[in-house]
């Protein structure tokens, strides 16, 4: 039996095991005169234990459904706001099969005992929000938000440590109602203690602006909002940890958090300063991370987005580089400043070193040579932002909101590398040394203000600002002269470095602003009037410079082309004008359960670039249509369906024509001439949540055709690549993707499956052939895993992707990843925790070397005596000592297959002490 076998035989064989051992009890809960109550609750209560046993909330046609363990007598409890409960007593023995059981409720003036009733239900719906008591679904192994998130129903963590709901990335994470780090979730789910946490509720269609509720359409604006246990209000709380290792070096870990909590505000402070390769703040989570920043005028159909022009810096692969060294420090502020004006903030600081050592093997496409690449490299990442916002209610009728944000990094990288290409059985060595430096800044301002002048006639004003400035720097010193043809460069003696320099700096200031009106009509649909604007301009300066001889010279212009005799330049000054005025008009009505907003909005581009000594000017109009339409088939299943056209722009970056270095071996040069390119975006997406049966499913399709895309124009000198945006070639790209999402609880189990398919038809052009490419990538994964109180705790699970590619040479590439986590609290006091995933690479050439299979358990033991504020513990990460990891990539150009060296075995020796 292979392991493939071995997985499928697990994952079915424990559940039935686990469902032997318990009945089902269904039925129906009424009214008294006959009608099915949704979202009534049953508890089932074990009258010898006096602990819940089993829970439910009826579905829209009044049932629900009860898993009951044999050998117990039960005390069912069901009832619904505004009627008088009923109590009934009900015993499961050993010959007891699966029975059905109906309730009839009754009219009883007193609410109190169903308040009380609903307090103990696990999970209890609200309208459009979900609470969940988090004891009913813990164990006592959690340690952080993140351990218990995973086991709510209906709810998921992602690979990158986000929340999902729905398919949905949770936006926004609040405190007791007080916004915790604006913008990203994954600081709340790996830093806020498991224990502090008593109920997690999940708003849906989450509109903080009273306002503007129902308004527009909010569905995929998702909040979580923590509510923390009694004790845990109105002073401090949290954990500090402090760890000490070996390896092949001393390894530390520091790790303070610390809560403040009043009706008044909040304090948040978190810190994380190791060398052991845990991560708590990414390059990727700078980018990503918004600050509560919302998105302009989603539905007006413009894509316009100021690019960030980094120099191709490597990442970590999970997390993992061969050595890997972080500083973290945040805070995070709420102020109540008076009962109409609130204040809040953050700031966080990071510092990341990282080695990198690879080794590449790449097959150049249809060029007839292959090259492999072995790099060493040092990086560094030093960031900051900071968050200050204002939110003003003088009155009901009016709300002001401010809020700025700065954020600023100095990014180092250098790297020694050695490449060997292969071509016509001639092999040409070449040392690259290469030095990347970028210090980027950027403040962000946005005003907000929203004005009810009657409950028929609401007004919202929206403006943003931002100012970002960028100058990544970059040099090359290498042994084979570049781009023989393009650059001249000065022969250096035997032995010496050719030498390059390249300066860049884009400042951009963007403003976008508009005003909506609101028009009630009634209470089923309103017209809203969006007038609005988008400006932008952008200066873009880049020279390339010789290092010769002792002296550092400006390169003005390339070698002629043996061809046509034309140069190219070598410097850049680009001032650069984007313009879009709009007039909208959306028009939102439920009719039934279908909600309809069809909406156009009519648009003004204009773009003007300098450079050069001339000017090019395009000055367009377009009406770009927009549908969406919601089908609420309850209150928690819906469908819905969504049409957009966009007209793309790009920025400054593919305007400006002198050649550019992105790397030793890639030269770029923009084209004055782009359009813009038209995106037709249809998607439907259905959600079910079912407390009935406890099951959870999320489902959705997406087709996208691009017309007129900006497409990259690549002409080859060896490996030395010059690439070119391009548009108006008649080419149309297609995207189809298909995703969705099935989880089911059965009492202690749960059961996870998920899948993935995208195709993509893309084209380009490669050495002046039209190169079409088409993608076909199939993610898939199923799991399943248990949560007993008392005995140890599985999860099982496997996922395989398959990724195949056709762009005149036809690979597919296998990945499968078996997985198992395993958490075990014994006697008094003690947990143990073992995580274990298996990587196979694979595809369908033969001739691959590379070694592709690999696994990494990690295990820890933790003790912390009953009552005692002391934690104490012992974790070995990277217990098989695997030294190096592999991934495969295919684009137009190449195939690579990359090797990166890891980290080594590290022994963790560490003590926690609780506040």
């Amino acid at each position: 039996m292979n392991l493939k076998q071995l997985f499928t035989v697990v994952l079915c064989a424990l559940p039935l095991t686990i469902i032997a051992q318990t009945i089902e009890l269904t039925g129906t809960v009424k009214d008294s005169i006959g009608n099915p109550l949704e979202l009534a609750n049953i508890i089932a209560t074990d009258v010898a234990a006096g602990a819940l046993e089993g829970y439910g909330i009826t579905d829209q046609e009044g049932r629900f459904k009860l898993d009951l363990t044999r050998n117990k007598t039960y005390e069912l409890k069901v009832s619904f706001l505004g009627l008088k409960s009923a109590v009934q007593e009900y015993t499961v023995t050993d010959e007891s099969t699966d029975d059905v059981k109906d309730f009839v409720l009754v009219q009883d003036p007193n609410l109190l005992d169903n308040v009380e009733l609903v307090y103990e239900m696990p999970v209890t719906v609200k309208g459009d929000t979900i609470v969940y008591n988090a004891d009913s679904f813990t164990n006592g192994t959690e340690k952080k938000l993140g351990d218990v998130i995973e086991k709510l129903p209906g709810v998921e963590l992602n690979d990158d440590g986000e929340i999902e709901v729905d398919g949905k990335t949770v936006s926004k994470v609040m405190i007791e109602g007080k916004d915790f780090f604006d913008g990203d979730s994954k600081l709340a789910t790996q830093n806020i203690p498991a224990d502090a946490v008593k109920k997690v509720e999940v708003l849906r269609n989450y509109n903080e602006v009273s306002q503007m509720r129902g308004l527009g359409n909010d569905q995929d604006n998702i909040a979580i909002n923590l509510r923390l246990k009694e004790g845990k209000e109105n002073f401090w709380f949290g954990e500090v940890n402090a760890g000490l290792g070996y390896g092949e070096e001393t390894r530390y870990r520091g790790n303070p958090k610390l809560f403040y909590y009043s009706p008044k505000g909040s304090i948040n402070v978190i810190a994380d300063f190791n060398n052991t390769g845990d991560v708590p703040f990414t390059f990727r989570d700078y980018f990503n991370f918004t600050g509560g920043f919302r998105g302009f005028n989603s539905r007006g159909g413009t894509s316009f987005n100021v690019s960030e022009s980094g120099l191709s810096f490597l990442t970590t692969q999970n997390n993992r580089a061969a050595n890997i060294e972080a500083e973290f420090l945040a805070t995070n502020f709420t102020y109540a400043a008076s009962p109409k004006w609130d204040l809040s903030g953050f700031t966080i600081l990071s510092d990341n070193r990282t080695d990198f050592v690879n080794e590449s093997l790449n097959t150049f496409i249809n060029q007839g040579f292959t090259q492999e690449f072995n790099e060493s490299s040092a990086q560094r990442n030093r960031l900051a932002m900071a968050k200050f916002s204002s939110v003003y209610k003088p009155t009901t009728s009016l709300q002001i909101d401010y809020d700025i944000l700065a954020k600023t990094t100095r990014q180092t990288e250098f790297s020694d590398g050695v490449s060997i290409t292969l071509e016509d059985e001639e092999v040409v060595t070449d040392i690259v040394d290469q030095d990347k430096e970028n210090t980027p800044y950027s403040i962000n301002q946005n005003l907000q203000a929203y004005y009810t002048l009657n409950e028929n006639n609401i007004f919202a004003l929206e403006a943003q600002h931002l100012f970002q400035n960028e100058n990544p720097f970059y040099q090359a010193l290498l042994s084979d002269q570049p781009f023989t043809s393009t650059i001249p460069l000065n022969q250096v003696a035997a032995g010496e470095l050719f030498a390059l320099d390249q300066e860049k700096i884009i400042r951009t200031n963007k403003t976008d602003a508009k005003l909506d009106y609101y028009w009630v009509l009634n209470k089923k649909s309103n017209l809203n009037f969006t007038l609005g604007t988008t400006q932008s301009r952008q200066h873009f300066d880049s020279g390339i410079f010789e290092i010769f001889e002792g002296s550092r010279d400006r390169l003005d212009e390339s070698l002629a082309d043996d061809t046509t005799g034309e140069v190219q330049s070598l410097r850049n000054g680009v001032k650069f004008h984007f313009s879009d005025v709009f007039l909208g008009l959306h028009y939102k009505v439920k009719t039934g359960k279908v909600t309809w907003t069809p909406g156009l909005t009519l648009h003004n581009f204009r773009t003007e670039s300098t450079q050069q000594g001339s000017t090019t000017e395009d000055d367009k109009w377009l009406a770009l249509p927009d549908l969406f339409v919601n089908v609420q088939f309850g209150q928690s299943q819906s469908l819905r369906f969504n049409y957009q056209m966009t007209a793309q722009y790009t920025d400054v970056t593919n305007f400006a024509e002198g050649l550019i270095f992105n790397n030793f071996n890639s030269l770029f040069q923009g084209n004055r001439d782009l359009e813009n390119a038209i995106y037709h975006n249809i998607s439907a997406n259905y959600f079910s949540f079912s407390m009935f049966s406890f099951t959870n499913f999320f489902g959705g399709v997406n087709y996208s055709r691009r017309i007129d895309p900006i497409k990259t124009v690549g002409f080859f000198q060896g490996i030395n690549q010059i690439s070119s945006p391009i548009n108006n070639t008649n080419f149309v790209d297609e995207t189809l993707s298909a995703n969705g999402r099935f989880s089911k609880n059965f009492k202690k189990w749960k059961l996870n499956l998920s899948g993935n398919l995208s195709y993509s038809n893309l084209n380009n052009i490669i050495n002046g052939i039209d190169r079409q490419t088409e993608n076909f990538t199939q993610n898939y994964r199923a799991s399943f895993a248990t949560n007993f109180k008392e005995a140890p705790n599985l999860e099982v699970g496997y996922r395989r992707v398959i990724t195949q590619s056709d762009n005149g040479i036809s690979r597919t590439f296998f990945t499968d990843r078996p997985f198992a986590n395993f958490e075990w609290a014994f006697g008094k006091g003690f947990t143990f925790t073992a995580d274990w995933e298996y990587f196979n690479y694979d595809d369908d050439d033969d001739t691959t070397d590379i070694d592709n299979t690999y696994q990494f358990l990690e295990a820890a033991l933790f003790y912390q005596k009953p009552d005692s504020k002391w934690e104490f513990s012992v974790k070995a990460t990277n217990l098989f000592d695997v030294d190096v990891i592999s991934q495969n990539n295919v684009n137009d150009i190449r195939i690579s297959n990359t090797e990166y060296f890891v980290q080594p075995r590290i022994v963790m020796f560490s003590t926690k002490y609780n506040l």
